[in-house]
């Protein structure tokens, strides 16, 4: 094979050989070995597609029938495989194994301690003290509901000035979160454990949905004023002529559908009641309805409501419960070691009935409710479980609240000049104290110990978007899922040996 060494030939070769490409920098007598055609060094992160076609068209005419071209392992990140399907199997099987080997190792140190009727019979010993107080609570929140009726009806019809509605209305919601503060106070031996926890659930969704009921009536109520205003004649002289534009603008608008409500005249109690029981924190005049109820998909989601309600009831008494009582000698000692092997042990079972959990509400109860409402919104979650990230995460799982937060605490901040760091922090404020609430209130446990765990979620917001920048998306989502699954259990454990120490006589577990 001959080369030539003519300027205007470099970087060709005999009429059957390939071209040989002159690389910059270099000379020619570098490039150019008589009898040898330059060799590309082997790939290590450069994708494979850089080899030309006619580079490959001569590879295949060549008689030693070349098989080899530059490639990437298929773990390598350059490599663009993406294909894991195996490896999650994979894993389903090893963590079903896994699970199936604890459950087998609680059998036989604890027996079976699956029995329905023994929630039963908690559930009549929960009774006991309080069998009419909790359900009688729940009869009086609805007098909260009135009042907020009432105040959207006096706000309505002009007859609260604009400085004194603020107060008005930050007063009356600032009492719903009060009033289970101090009546659990005054009286805690009436209510059981159950019945705090239901009415401050109760009061605090409460709180949220008349939140939002008073914001947007004070949106249309605040647009509906300006286009009075915009409207309403400066001298008496111009009346007639201010009239008559009215009348024809009234003329040229375009007719709304009948169907759709508009302000004032969603002021009804029926309107406010369907608010209060559809799943969703967010109030609208005009909720999206489905045309009918799907009977077979409505059955699903009930059966799907009663059997998941037993695995995690059963869950807890087989799994949960004799794992977390023996965490507390080892927290009592500070045992770090010890704790830390009660973590990993109570991490699988404890995830498993927050998976549980999670579809059981977001799925199966709250399409069933907004099956039997008409409400055709269904859109409690997102794809959580692929977040890059923790902010992502939040943003996902749990959207009747993340809409809720959204839509009254952050665009407001936002609107109203401040950074979108200092809105978002304040949505965590509000999130970490109603947290705190609905877990210091029912124990009588005034601890801000899930007040910080919810703060820490702001700088594990920093750490996982510096690592899925850094480190690839999938270190972040690693993280979201690390959080998770650690650091649940972990608070459950320190409260449950708090209240332990607080309630009871430790020698008698």
């Amino acid at each position: 094979m001959s080369v030539s060494g003519s300027d205007s030939d470099e970087g060709k070769v005999s009429e059957n050989g390939p071209k040989i490409k002159k690389r910059a920098g270099h000379s020619s007598q570098e490039d150019e070995v008589k009898g040898v055609r330059y060799l590309r060094r082997t790939k290590s992160v450069t994708l494979a597609e850089h080899i030309t076609q006619a580079e490959k068209r001569v590879r295949s005419l060549q008689p030693d029938r070349p098989i080899h071209q530059p490639r990437d392992s298929l773990f390598s990140w350059s490599s663009g495989f993406n294909r894991y399907e195996g490896f999650v199997n994979w894993g389903f099987l090893i963590l079903l194994l896994g699970g199936l080997r604890l459950f087998l190792e609680n059998v036989i140190k604890y027996g079976v301690k699956i029995n329905p009727v023994s929630w039963i019979l908690w559930l009549k010993n929960q009774q006991e003290h309080d069998f009419f107080h909790t359900p009688l609570f729940l009869v009086v929140a609805n007098i909260h509901v009135f009042i907020s009726f009432y105040i959207e009806k006096q706000l309505a019809k002009d007859k609260i000035t604009a400085p004194v509605q603020y107060g008005v209305l930050v007063s009356h919601l600032t009492i719903i979160l009060l009033i289970p503060v101090v009546i659990l106070g005054i009286w805690p031996h009436q209510f059981s454990l159950l019945g705090r926890t239901v009415v401050c659930v109760v009061y605090t969704v409460l709180f949220l949905k008349l939140w939002s009921y008073s914001h947007v009536n004070h949106w249309c109520r605040s647009q509906h004023s300006n286009a009075l205003a915009r409207r309403r004649s400066f001298t008496f002289r111009k009346f007639q002529d201010n009239a008559a534009e009215v009348n024809q603008d009234e003329v040229d608008a375009p007719r709304p559908d009948v169907n759709v409500t508009q302000y004032p005249d969603n002021l009804t109690l029926p309107d406010l009641y369907y608010f209060l029981a559809a799943p969703t924190l967010c109030y609208e005049l005009n909720f999206p309805r489905s045309q009918r109820i799907r009977k077979r998909f409505l059955l699903r989601r009930m059966l799907e409501v009663v059997v998941i309600t037993n695995i995690i009831l059963a869950m807890f008494q087989q799994w949960m419960i004799p794992s977390v009582k023996n965490s507390f000698q080892a927290f009592s000692d500070l045992n770090y070691l010890r704790c830390t092997e009660r973590l990993l042990k109570l991490a699988i079972p404890n995830h498993i009935v927050w998976l549980s959990w999670f579809y059981l509400l977001f799925h199966s109860f709250l399409n069933t409710v907004a099956e039997v409402l008409y409400f055709a919104d269904r859109d409690f979650y997102q794809d959580w479980w692929n977040a890059k990230d923790v902010g992502t995460f939040w943003r996902l799982w749990n959207l009747p609240v993340h809409k809720w937060a959204l839509r009254h605490v952050f665009v407001p901040m936002m609107q109203a000049r401040y950074s979108k760091g200092t809105a978002a922090v304040a949505v965590f404020l509000i999130s970490a104290a109603l947290h705190e609430y609905l877990v210091s209130i029912p124990l009588h446990m005034y601890k801000v110990g899930v007040f910080l765990g919810m703060m820490t979620q702001v700088p594990l917001v920093y750490i996982s978007t510096f690592a899925k920048k850094r480190f690839g998306a999938r270190i972040g989502n690693m993280i979201v899922w690390a959080s998770l699954i650690l650091g649940q259990p972990l608070g459950i454990m320190v409260y449950y040996h708090d209240y332990v120490v607080k309630n009871f006589d430790p020698a008698y577990l």
